[in-house]
């Protein structure tokens, strides 16, 4: 019996144990304060597909032998970018559309920031990519320093770009995007009210999880693909990868420009979910946060699957949709969950960039 605990612990991991039982207490603690076991679940879905994509762009990064994604901030750029013009041009509105279905006009608004938000993260993307090709064996120290770099420099370009629209910019400057835009009035939960099933206080949000299983099962074909075979063998073994005559850095650029893809498309699904688009620092830790989920789900900075997507992201959003209520029950009006996910994130990160036995690919 003690073997096989030391094996399943080896297997899982101790911390993702730890995790999951800490997520069992929570529960247990909030069907004990009588808390609404059903909402919270409808919060657990919702979060789920908000957060899923973001988590997914790790999957490609990993494969690809670039590791774990902490620059995922430079397609985070693209989306926030694609989903600004819609919000300018009022794409998400147009009459002709509203009049056939408002949910239709949002769902073009939405898939138009998704395209120009691709279009723009791929040639981020691109030379991003060029960049890593060039920092092997650090790239995980890179892709956090090029991560921050941009949000930074994003905080100069945010105020100086020039958008009109009163929904974006300050009142009364005439130029300066603000800190948080609405998304109101274009496509704010488009995906979670479609096909929404309700079921006393617990909602389904049908079409978030649909559009979040859609982008796994992309994902997990492509990496069916030669294309795919070919990128994830450079990134286990680059010598080997060479041998049988694949470009490895061609399959490096190739998983970096989807990761970078995937993070685009992520923002603009977590926006919509939450009805804000948040900028200038709002995305800095949005890496981490990812990065975290999919080790929690399993992952290691060198081997990544979509059933760790599924399964890290759901366990790490509901503990922290969980945290904040128990917590205030224990302690009204505490930060505990903050803290919480602080300690989670981070020393789960600290956790798997220990195990990765210091070895480079080369």
């Amino acid at each position: 019996m003690r073997d096989n605990a030391k094996v399943l612990v080896r297997q899982v991991g101790l911390p993702r144990i730890i995790i999951a039982g800490f997520f069992l207490l929570l529960l247990v603690a909030a069907g004990g304060f009588q808390m609404d076991l059903l909402q919270l679940c409808s919060d657990f879905l919702r979060r789920w597909g908000m957060y899923g994509v973001l988590v997914l762009a790790m999957v490609p990064a990993v494969q690809c032998g670039i590791g774990l994604n902490f620059g995922i901030s430079m397609g985070i750029v693209g989306g926030l970018l694609g989903g600004l013009i819609v919000v300018e041009f009022r794409l998400a509105s147009i009459p002709a559309l509203v009049a056939v279905h408002p949910l239709l006009a949002q769902w073009v608004g939405i898939l138009i920031a998704i395209l120009i938000g691709v279009v723009l993260a791929a040639g981020i993307g691109w030379l991003y990519a060029l960049l890593l090709n060039r920092v092997k064996g650090s790239e995980m120290t890179v892709t956090t320093y090029v991560g921050f770099s941009v949000i930074a420099f994003m905080n100069i370009l945010w105020t100086i770009l020039p958008f009109q629209s009163g929904e974006l910019i300050y009142p009364n400057a005439g130029q300066g995007l603000r800190n948080t835009i609405s998304l109101a009035d274009s496509y704010s939960g488009v995906m979670n009210n479609t096909f929404a099933i309700t079921i006393g206080s617990l909602t389904i949000p049908t079409g978030l999880l649909l559009f979040f299983f859609l982008m796994c099962l992309l994902v997990w074909l492509f990496m069916r693909s030669k294309t795919g075979e070919a990128m994830s063998a450079a990134g286990a073994n680059p010598n080997f990868a060479r041998a049988n005559g694949i470009n490895v850095n061609r399959m490096r650029l190739v998983g970096t420009i989807l990761s970078t893809v995937l993070a685009a498309v992520g923002i603009l699904v977590y926006a919509q979910g939450f009805g804000f688009m948040q900028l200038y620092n709002g995305p800095m830790m949005m890496g981490f946060t990812s990065v975290a989920a999919v080790l929690i789900g399993g992952a290691s900075p060198r081997k990544a699957r979509i059933s760790h997507v599924l399964i890290g992201t759901f366990l790490f959003q509901s503990i922290m949709a969980l945290a904040l209520p128990v917590a205030n029950q224990f302690i009204p009006e505490s930060n505990l969950s903050e803290v919480m996910r602080l300690i989670i994130s981070n020393g789960i990160i600290i956790y798997a960039l220990t195990q990765t036995g210091g070895g480079d690919r080369e």
